[in-house]
């Protein structure tokens, strides 16, 4: 097979993958499905904030450690197979749970599933390392932004499908069996893009030259990083700031739905902002790059915080008069959310040097992981306080971290400024 027909193949297969993901991912989505779930559950805006954290940090964490073990070894592929594999059964297991649970469900019930849901967490982490470094080394840097926005457009289809799926699903069976259901489809739709992407292989791995280093020294890689480069600081810092802007996802659910069918029909907005805006990302991450779409982003990252609590301070409620309204929250949510993750996943293949990009990823995610608890943190401020105090500093973090974005105007990619 020629050069050219297996850089083809690979496209198509990983991009084929992240269809299937996208829709999966929909299932499961912490700021709908997830979090009238929990709340549900629980009843209580701090579990709901808890169940999103969880998520992300545990997202975020173990990559440092996969980096570590991924960056001596030539082929990264196996570390991506524990973790996609291991989330399907563990999506599974959350299925039976909950198909097996009554309603109201018992402390015990609760307990178990915030403890598969950690595991699940913690596995997915896995994915992420491997994953980047193969996609970069599978596809040239000129078409990765073609490549996700096609993965998200594909994936949003098949996310807009698992919406109406869902709408059907939530109405026909009783709480908690129909969110069971749901998530038995996603664990489905991840094991198939988990069967492709594998199929589709990966290309040789450099070899990092100080392979017998420990993890000490790699850790201290992290912090020489972290202090000399100033471009993956200034990076940092803006991650850590669009934690904080996210630190109200879960909620805006909580502000709009009067039932079951409500979370699919926003989760349908969702999906349908994330599926229009794609060619959009993709064009300006390609032709206009990546560092000026993470600033249209982050400035984008404001309005549905100023939208929500304009929503607020004019008394609005809940039922059919918030659907349409949050119909427009939700759809602005998805367009921002699929074109930051279009411009981050873009900006740290670039920024990475290509012999130590498990390296970079694992440094860079490990050290944003503690923004992913700030959810947490929303869900205490909202039960002590109020919604509108966590979509203030909602609003207040994604004007910072637009200001912090721009700053990286002045390091442009492959300056040797340290």
């Amino acid at each position: 097979m020629s050069e050219a027909t297996e850089s083809k193949r690979r496209f198509w297969r990983i991009s084929a993958a992240g269809i299937f993901f996208q829709g999966g991912a929909a299932a499961v989505d912490t700021s709908t499905v997830v979090a009238a779930l929990v709340h549900g559950l629980t009843g209580s805006a701090f579990a709901v904030g808890a169940a999103a954290a969880i998520a992300r940090f545990g997202w975020l964490f173990p990559q440092l450690f996969v980096a570590y073990y991924a960056q001596r070894r030539a082929q990264r592929l196996p570390f991506y197979m524990a973790g996609a594999f291991g989330r399907v059964a563990c999506l599974a297991g959350l299925a039976a749970l909950l198909w097996l649970a009554v309603d109201p469900p018992g402390a015990s019930a609760v307990a178990l599933f915030f403890a598969l849901w950690t595991l699940y967490a913690f596995v997915s982490g896995i994915v992420a390392v491997p994953y980047n470094d193969i996609v970069a080394r599978s596809i040239p840097a000129a078409q990765r932004s073609r490549m996700l926005a096609l993965r998200f457009f594909g994936g949003g289809l098949l996310a807009l499908a698992v919406a109406a799926a869902a709408y059907r699903i939530l109405q026909a069976l009783p709480f908690p069996g129909g969110y069971a259901a749901l998530l038995l489809l996603g664990a489905v739709l991840l094991l198939i893009s988990a069967v492709s992407f594998v199929s589709a292989g990966e290309p040789t791995a450099p070899m990092e030259p100080s392979v017998a280093a420990g993890f000490l020294k790699f850790l201290r890689g992290g912090l020489d990083t972290f202090v000399g480069d100033r471009r993956f600081r200034l990076f940092l810092i803006a991650q850590w700031l669009g934690g904080a802007a996210a630190m109200a996802l879960p909620f805006y659910i909580l502000q709009a739905k009067d039932s079951a069918a409500d979370v699919a029909f926003l989760l349908g907005a969702q999906t349908a902002g994330a599926l229009l805006s794609n060619p959009l990302w993709g064009w300006w991450g390609d032709r206009r790059g990546k560092r000026e779409l993470l600033e249209i982003v982050a400035a984008l990252g404001a309005v549905a915080p100023i939208l929500t609590l304009a929503w607020m301070a004019n008394d609005g409620r809940g039922g059919a008069a918030a659907l349409p309204y949050f119909a427009v929250v939700f759809a602005l949510l998805g367009a921002v959310g699929n074109g930051s993750t279009i411009a981050y996943l873009g900006y740290l293949m670039e920024i990475s040097p290509d012999d130590r990009r498990p390296a970079y990823s694992g440094y860079f995610n490990a050290l944003a992981a503690p923004a992913a608890l700030l959810p947490m943190a929303g869900g205490a401020v909202a039960e002590v306080g109020s919604f509108a105090a966590v979509f203030a500093v909602s609003l207040t973090a994604a004007a910072v971290q637009f200001l912090t974005v721009r700053r990286l105007r002045a390091i442009p990619i492959g300056d040797s400024e340290r």
